[in-house]
């Protein structure tokens, strides 16, 4: 038995006449906690409202396979503080008890703690029959719902710049690396090249610059060959390499590689060369298999600055840097810039895109927008267990432009789709994601942008559908 004098310390019950107070003493459950002993996990179905008499509790919940604290509650805390309400400190388990749900974090007891257990039922009754705690709970519940979405926005802000940065870091990988070696092998090569240069120089007349020169004209304009078996350009390498080393060249492989991968074969390279005399060709070789060997280096650096500067504008676009949070702009190149960024996500994926022509563009928040796109493909790459077709499509719908993302996955379940879009309501097991993605998503559409979010169930997999109306409010 707890007595009323403790209840009426506690601001949430200060109204509360003495039959009253009585009343809830004799219903509580009175538990008391070990220091680290777990009052309720995260998941587990909830039957109790608590109150906290003695003692502090500290809320976490585990985000992808991470602990985060969430907040603290402390018997002795009396007053506002970093915009936590006093009276928020001594309840907790209302909103899953309000929702029929599970608990929505852990709660663990820091030092020894006493708690108070509500049922359900008189929970209710006493919402119902004392006013006064309406009116203490329900800024409360207000608080911690929006304190909530702040924190959960707050993560989606952090992973989306986690993506951003190792999608640029995976991206920029190929090309970074590409610069880095022709920048190591290029200043050898330009060596060779002028060696091999006045070694020609001193025994070829007019006719055999004529002929070397041709052949280098003919062999960069010749493309890369399209499917060839990796075996037979080894091959060809090989008796390229040996025919020209035979001739006297002295590093004869990268004409024998860029000879391969084109397809021609020792054949040409012999009739290329016939006019040659023999004290000529092995410097005329090695001259040939200089100026590709620094052609590719200098290749290579020519494509990879672009490639670098692609990648810079695709993460800018993503991120809408140094721009007007709120401007015109056009859908598909967030979509567009959203796959870029989830690029290693989506290996074994077949993306489809069906993109209208000549959308017009919207007025809006860009960024934010791209966040909802980012959760909506995460959602739909989670369902398909990384692996499917993956549809995005456009269309304009009257005064509205319409979004479709669409998996292959085991599509919604019925009785799920009226909640998905509820706050801290998820399907995902717990420690994967908050349950608010989908709610924030809905937030951002609806009223960022006043359109509209929801899901329709295919015969195979799940399609969100997101409307943004055309004619939005004028920029200023």
């Amino acid at each position: 038995m707890t007595g009323t004098g403790a209840l009426r310390e506690i601001e949430l019950f200060a109204d509360l006449t003495d039959p009253q107070l009585s009343w809830l003493a004799s219903a509580a459950e009175r538990r008391t906690l070990a220091d680290g002993e777990v009052l309720f996990h995260d998941g587990e179905h909830a039957e109790f409202f608590h109150v906290l008499l003695e003692g502090e509790l500290v809320v976490t919940k585990q985000v992808d396979g991470r602990e985060e604290v969430l907040t603290r509650h402390s018997a002795g805390a009396g007053e506002e503080h970093d915009g936590k309400p006093a009276a928020a400190h001594r309840f907790t388990g209302e909103l899953p008890l309000l929702t029929g749900g599970d608990y929505l974090a852990t709660a663990t007891a820091v030092g020894p703690t006493v708690v108070l257990g509500y049922v359900k039922p008189v929970f209710f009754e006493l919402l119902m029959c004392c006013p006064g705690v309406a009116r203490v709970l329900l800024p409360v519940l207000a608080w911690r719902i929006t304190s909530s979405e702040i924190q959960a926005r707050n993560r989606a802000t952090v992973t989306a710049l986690g993506t951003l940065a190792a999608g640029l870091a995976h991206e920029l990988n190929n090309p970074a690396a590409a610069v880095a070696r022709a920048a190591e092998e290029i200043g050898p090569a330009v060596a060779r090249l002028t060696a091999a240069a006045e070694e020609f120089g001193t025994v070829a007349n007019g006719r055999a610059r004529s002929v070397l020169a041709e052949a280098f004209d003919v062999l960069t304009r010749t493309p890369l060959a399209a499917d060839l078996d990796p075996y037979a350009v080894a091959e060809a390498e090989d008796r390229l390499a040996d025919w020209a080393a035979d001739a006297g060249a002295i590093a004869p492989l990268p004409l024998a590689t860029a000879l391969a991968e084109r397809g021609l074969d020792r054949r040409w390279l012999t009739r290329r060369t016939a006019e040659l005399a023999p004290d000529v060709l092995p410097s005329a070789l090695d001259q040939l298999a200089a100026r590709v060997e620094v052609e590719a280096l200098t290749a290579q650096l020519t494509s990879a600055g672009p490639r670098i500067s692609a990648l810079v504008a695709g993460v800018r676009d993503y991120a809408n840097l140094d721009r007007a949070p709120r401007q015109e702009f056009a859908v598909v190149d967030g979509l567009e810039s959203t796959l870029t960024m989830l690029r290693r996500k989506l290996a074994r994926v077949r993306v489809v895109r069906d993109y209208a022509p000549d959308l017009p563009r919207v007025t809006g928040y860009p960024a934010e927008l791209n966040q909802v796109w980012t959760n909506l493909v995460d959602n739909a790459l989670d369902a398909m267990d990384g692996a499917g077709t993956l549809t995005l499509r456009t269309r304009l719908e009257g005064t509205c432009l319409s979004v479709e993302i669409g998996d292959s996955g085991p599509g919604i379940p019925a009785d799920v789709r009226p909640r998905i879009f509820e706050p801290f309501y998820t399907t995902k097991d717990v420690g994967r994601g908050t349950g608010l993605g989908l709610h924030l998503a809905h937030r951002i559409v609806t009223q960022r942008h006043h359109g509209s979010i929801g899901v329709r169930p295919t015969p195979g997999g799940a399609r969100m559908v997101v409307r943004i109306p055309v004619e939005g409010e004028p920029l200023a």
